[in-house]
This record gives C-alpha cells, sequence and structure tokens, in this order.
C-alpha cells in the first residue's frame, strides 16, 4: 500500500536532494543542459531523406556537404549562392516563403536573417518538424557535432551548440588518442557476430573487451 503525502511544510520543500516528508521520501530532479534542456546523442540514417537548408554561405556550406556525404535528399533555398552546393541538391534562388518547409523532415536555417528565421520556427513548430537555426541554440531541436569517421567507427562530440570550436578541440584530442585501423576491428567484429547469430549462439551476453583488445593489438602490428 502506498504510503500516504503529508502536507503542511512538506509541501514548501523544493530540494535536490532526497528529503523525507513523513513517510514519503520525493526526489526532485535537476535538469542539466543548455538552458535546462537535456539532450540525447542519436545517430540517424539520413539516406533518402528531405532536408530543407536555407542560405548558401560559409556555414550552411558545411552543413550541406555533411548532409551530402549522409546521403540526405537536399534542397536548398537561398537568396545568394555563396558556397558550392553539390548536383545532387535541388537549388531555388529565391527568398524563404511561408510554406517552403512542407514535406520535409529536417530544416536547416542559416540565412542570418532574425526575421526570417523568426517564420521558419514558427513553421517548423506549426509542422513538426525538426529544426536547426545556426547560431540560435535555444530555437534548435537537433545540434551538428564535431565528428571523427573512421569506417564504421564514429566519434561525436557536441556542446549543445554552445561552443562548436570547443566540440571540435574534443573531438582533435580524441582522435590524436585513438588507435590506428578501427574501421577494420570494426568490420571483423562483425563478421564474428554474424557467424555467432547465424549459429544461433547469443551475443548480448559477452563480453567482448579482451577480443577487442587482440583486434586492436593486430591491426596496429600489421599497420
Amino acid at each position: 500500500m502506498a504510503a500516504a503525502r503529508h502536507h503542511g511544510d512538506c509541501q514548501s520543500r523544493h530540494h535536490r536532494d532526497w528529503r523525507r516528508c513523513g513517510h514519503v521520501v520525493e526526489r526532485h530532479h535537476h535538469r542539466v543542459g543548455h538552458g535546462g534542456l537535456v539532450v540525447l546523442p542519436l545517430a540517424f540514417n539520413l539516406t533518402g531523406k528531405r532536408v530543407l537548408v536555407l542560405g548558401a554561405g560559409r556555414v550552411a556550406g558545411s552543413k550541406i556537404a555533411l548532409l551530402d556525404a549522409a546521403g540526405a535528399d537536399i534542397t536548398v533555398i537561398t537568396t545568394e549562392v555563396l558556397e558550392p552546393v553539390p548536383d545532387s541538391a535541388t537549388l531555388f534562388v529565391r527568398p524563404y516563403q511561408p510554406g517552403d518547409l512542407e514535406g520535409f523532415q529536417l530544416v536547416i536555417s542559416a540565412t542570418g536573417v532574425g526575421a526570417v528565421n523568426d517564420l521558419v520556427v514558427a513553421e517548423a513548430k506549426s509542422r513538426g518538424i525538426w529544426l536547426n537555426v545556426v547560431d540560435d541554440p535555444s530555437r534548435c531541436d537537433f545540434y551538428f557535432t564535431a565528428v571523427h569517421r573512421d569506417g564504421p567507427v564514429i566519434v561525436s562530440v557536441s556542446t549543445e551548440g554552445s561552443a562548436p570550436a570547443l566540440a571540435q578541440y574534443v573531438r582533435d584530442l580524441v582522435r590524436s588518442a585513438l588507435p590506428k585501423n578501427l574501421s577494420a576491428v570494426a568490420r571483423r567484429l562483425r563478421s564474428e557476430r554474424d557467424s555467432m547469430h547465424d549459429e544461433g549462439i547469443s551475443t548480448e551476453s559477452i563480453s567482448w573487451r579482451a577480443r577487442i583488445d587482440e583486434l586492436v593489438a593486430e591491426e596496429t602490428t600489421t599497420d
């Protein structure tokens, strides 16, 4: 049976630690992150996904390059083309118009114009579309990270949009500390896991650390 909640002065207590009120132990959660937000790092498969980029300046160009490498179906709307746009992208040289976000799954607004961003944010919210507003992390639904890739092995560092240069700095530190040929290690582990699955062996309870150490040592030696 659940304990009855006591009233009185207990109701006015708001603490981050555990505090007993009669027979009830209450915990007040403290959320961390930029502006009190909590982010969950995920890896998205963007192959064939429709993505809209507003702007084609230096920052937009770097985002477009990343999206293109990920296989996204990119549309660019911009008043000026200041950076190369890949041939695979659809390009419209004109200002943003309300309604442009229809049918897109991700939107990046890199116009640098506050009034335009306000309209884009409102439309994205009304349509339930994930939005990244460059240099305005408080209005972003997702952030771009500093990435190091070695085949299927990806290291991704985020500061939740607060300091991209710091994310790149940490990324570079991690990259310099990583062993070489991790892509080969990943491929060999994938092959071993697939073979075990084919034999009906579950790999969920296996401790892989010792095997990873062996493979890393082998690949470092053969490099």
